[in-house]
């Protein structure tokens, strides 16, 4: 069995991710690592490595302890986050990148990178985004994105490096905190009314954007790595879908569980991040070419968030 390097295992997607990598792969095959001296409460059952992936060394060394065969590296600064200091953004996107692509020239047979939507900008098609389009990201994590991509098949046409990418939607769910996104208002707008407090969204009430329930990503990230690589025909980065909703429409949707729950809006700088972004997406290639399919809706979102939460959140 491969043994498996998750880079950011800490993070909101990375602990997903880990957890069922763990459970389909065995816990010892796969190890965690992110900058915490600590792993978090749900990785402590297996084998985990702090590690600052700006640090080339480092890297190296968790390498070849554990003969690592495929990385997933999941260390990013995120659209939010990255627009209050974007040149720490820049350096840490890509320059780790490039490390891990350098150690897919002759130490690992795979590599998992996640791009975003957020490669789109504004004069890109908002419904029904195609695969390929008018790009011009304006924020530094989607010039980023759009930037990794193209290193991504880059070194796959001139080293044969079999890296393998997708560009999430906004992703929601429950087991840990997001980390600074334009779409995290779909996680925090569940502990509010779970809280039975009210939600007041940094996004207007009519934003449309693409989002996706945790364990639709986790299963479309996993197939993705598993596909024959005959099956991986594009090696920048894979559309992918599964809704489209705006605030007001999961306030809604909240509210058949939480009548009282209240939802109002106050616009900040993530506004204009969200309006430079597709309303849907066209996600036909990955469809054709691998098999993906989506599970949830927002109906079933809702229902699973709510069931799920309510056991996690303490009141006070």
């Amino acid at each position: 069995m491969d043994k498996i390097l998750i880079i950011g295992a800490c993070g909101q997607l990375g602990t997903e991710l880990t957890l069922k990598l763990r459970e389909i792969k065995g816990k010892d095959n796969v190890i965690a690592s992110d900058i915490l001296d600590e792993p978090i409460a749900l990785l402590s059952d297996g084998p985990y490595e702090k590690l600052n992936i700006m640090n080339k060394e480092s890297f190296q060394i968790i390498l070849e302890k554990y003969d690592i065969k495929q990385a997933y590296h999941l260390a990013a600064v995120l659209s939010a986050k990255g627009e209050q200091n974007p040149h720490f953004a820049w350096q840490l996107n890509m320059e780790s990148l490039l490390t891990v692509l350098e150690a897919g020239k002759n130490q690992l047979d795979k590599i998992y990178w996640p791009s975003s939507i957020a490669v789109f900008g504004p004069d890109t098609p908002k419904e029904n985004t195609p695969q390929n389009t008018i790009m011009g990201p304006n924020t530094v994590y989607g010039i980023s994105k759009l930037a990794g991509e193209r290193w991504c098949e880059y070194y796959h046409k001139q080293y044969g490096v079999d890296v393998r990418s997708l560009r999430y939607p906004g992703l929601i769910g429950y087991k840990a905190l997001p980390g600074g996104g334009t779409t995290d208002y779909a996680v925090d707008i569940f502990h509010k009314a779970i809280a039975g407090e009210n939600y007041e969204c940094f996004l207007s009430e009519k934003t449309s954007l693409p989002m996706m329930y945790m364990d639709d990503a986790v299963k479309a990230t996993i197939d993705l790595m598993e596909t024959d690589q005959q099956n991986v025909k594009v090696r920048s980065s894979y559309n992918l879908a599964a809704m489209s909703f705006t605030p007001a429409e999961i306030a809604k949707e909240i509210q058949k569980h939480y009548p009282d729950f209240e939802i109002s809006y106050n616009p900040d700088f993530r506004q204009k991040i969200a309006d430079s972004w597709p309303g849907s997406i066209d996600d036909s290639v990955a469809r054709n070419n691998w098999g993906w399919q989506h599970s949830f809706g927002l109906k079933e979102l809702t229902e699973v968030m709510i069931n799920n939460l309510r056991k996690e959140i303490v009141f006070d």
